[in-house]
């Protein structure tokens, strides 16, 4: 069968698969709908948290990233992998204990303040919205590809995929619906990692085969690829290019993005007990570092495959997935010194590069660019977009309950029934899905990069209030509510002034401190817990009953009772 054949058989399978988990899952509580019941088991809530957090960024653009970048592409793993530390350690069995639905139901309770979880419902919206543009850009991508339509058409396919199952099943739908997603984007990730392994190094293992050695040319395949990187003109690809600062601020913002992520810290409020959420976060762990052990290896095949195949080559003569990923727009050639050929940059790095390749494609093509089966290219495609969709629902369900739960039921309108709560929560469901589509069509960068500002944003806003929530009884709501407002406020403009408003100007000379858009967040961050510490100090302190819970969430029942034994 052809790519796209198998293509449509895989997506359309893993599709009703899907479908028919939010049919048998579907919500028929609020509870069920906001945290699946409280009754997901540690082992699939760990599945289930690793496809959600694993999202389009970590299948289709981090490997991308880190193929183009080189060493500098580390961060981004160092950041999203030690954050889930942070979770298993300061966050996951706290929160669990608590036992509210939502973020902004936390920071509310805590901070004895409507204020503040107004507050928390708009930073927990705009950070959902700003990590769901990437992956729905990601879902773009792959159906532009491989079902051959448009990036606009591919965008309105997942809406409407996402908008059956997250808004049937809510919460509980979406965690099984999830453990489906990563045993699919986890297969198909590997399976390929394993046949380029092979095909390159002679290793199965492709953790251990990207630092073996090439087959073709007898050396190091890391040595071969900086040899490559010389010949045109690069920095070789194990030499970094970063500040040693912004490589710094970038990882700690990606690491305490990851521990305020809302629609990941809502996930430990889905399992029976305080034990099974910091269990949770060592089985999502063991998933992660499946993939992300494999990524590394995967940008290094990739970039060998592209140089190898492309570099020289006549136009004329370019292998068949050049011009089908050309057609997309995601890949194009021009030819500045009318050659003829495909030069990456000239023998003296004078001429400018002529290849352009948007990262996103890189774990997409990189099947077709090795000559892998076509049934394995399929199933890369069917894993992108279980990775995209099953993030995509996570946060559309953050933005549902932000809205039918903590706006409506805990603000507005706390006379509303069960029913009606649900019904508030489907409909605003739907809203976010179009407002989501708008932003997969129209995003601000590419995946990762998108991706990353989300977890800036997350860090700047409610790291600093829940790690002072849970461990400071003498933290106030006033202090929560400007170190929110301030954080997140710094952080976005920042990002938008780079990005957005003037991106010409978005290098390391006008950065402030070199400090990149993306490792703001930290920044942001300090500033957030600067304030809300400072303004805490002059403001009254939280009343008795708020402190006690404060106690009751950080010391295990039965602690305190000391027994003095006589020698």
């Amino acid at each position: 069968m052809s790519v796209q054949s198998w293509t449509f058989v895989l997506v359309a399978a893993s599709f009703t698969l899907y479908i028919g988990i939010a049919i048998w899952s579907r919500a028929t509580s609020t509870k069920d709908f906001y945290i699946a019941g409280a009754g997901v088991s540690p082992l699939a809530n760990g599945m289930a948290t690793a496809a959600d957090w694993m999202s389009a960024a970590s299948f289709i653009s981090m490997a991308g990233l880190i193929s183009f970048m080189g060493y500098d592409g580390a961060v981004y793993l160092m950041g999203w992998t030690g954050g889930y530390v942070l979770l298993a350690l300061l966050l996951a069995p706290y929160l669990r204990k608590f036992g509210a639905f939502t973020v902004p139901d936390f920071v509310g309770d805590r901070y004895y303040s409507q204020t503040a979880r107004i507050v928390a419902v708009v930073c927990a919206i705009f950070i959902s919205f700003t990590y769901v543009a990437g992956q729905m850009r990601g879902v773009g991508v792959v159906f532009s590809r491989f079902l051959e339509v448009d990036v606009e058409t591919g965008v309105y396919i997942g809406m409407a995929i996402v908008f059956f199952y997250a808004v049937l099943g809510g919460m509980k739908g979406i965690t099984y619906t999830q453990v489906a997603q990563y045993c699919v984007l986890i297969f198909a990730y590997l399976v390929p990692a394993i046949f380029l392994s092979l095909l390159i190094t002679g290793n199965p293992v492709p953790q251990l085969g990207f630092g073996d050695v090439d087959q073709a040319s007898g050396i190091s395949l890391l040595e071969r690829l900086n040899g490559l990187h010389q010949e045109l003109g690069f920095s070789e690809y194990t030499s970094g290019t970063k500040s040693r600062l912004d490589v710094f601020f970038i990882t700690a913002a990606l690491m305490v993005g990851t521990a305020g992520l809302p629609h990941v810290i809502i996930r430990f409020y889905t399992v029976p007990r305080v034990r099974d959420a910091r269990l949770s976060v060592g089985w999502a762990l063991v998933f992660i570092a499946l993939l992300y052990t494999t990524a590394p290896a995967v940008a290094v095949f990739a970039r060998t495959n592209l140089i190898n195949s492309v570099s020289e080559v006549p136009y004329a003569q370019v292998p068949e997935w050049f011009t089908t990923w050309e057609g997309t727009g995601l890949l194009s050639f021009e030819d500045l010194n009318g050659d003829g050929r495909i030069q990456f940059v000239g023998p003296d790095a004078s001429t400018a590069n002529e290849l352009t390749v948007d990262p996103d494609i890189i774990v997409l093509a990189n099947p077709e660019i090795a000559g892998l089966p076509n049934w394995v290219i399929g199933l890369v495609a069917a894993g992108g977009l279980a990775a995209a969709l099953s993030t995509a629902a996570g946060l559309l369900l953050v933005v549902s309950s932000a809205v039918s739960h903590d706006l409506l039921k805990r603000s507005i309108m706390p006379e509303i029934t069960e029913r009606g709560e649900l019904v508030a929560a489907r409909i605003s469901a739907g809203a976010a899905v179009l407002v989501a589509g708008y932003l997969g069509i129209n995003p601000p960068g590419f995946v990762a990069q998108v991706v990353a500002f989300a977890f800036g944003l997350a860090a700047a806003s409610f790291f600093p209030v829940i790690i002072l929530g849970i461990f400071s009884k003498r933290t106030t709501r006033e202090g929560a509510i400007l170190g929110m407002v301030s954080g997140i406020t710094l952080t976005a403009a920042y990002i938008a002034y780079f990005t957005l408003i003037h991106p010409e100007l978005n290098n390391a000379d006008n950065w402030w401190f070199g400090i990149s858009p993306q490792g703001i967040g930290t920044v942001g961050m300090l500033l957030n817990f600067a304030i809300t510490l400072t303004v805490s100090q002059f403001t009254p302190e939280p009343p008795p009953e708020v402190q006690q819970l404060v106690e009751m969430i950080r010391v295990p029942k039965g602690a305190g009772a000391v027994h003095e034994i006589s020698a």
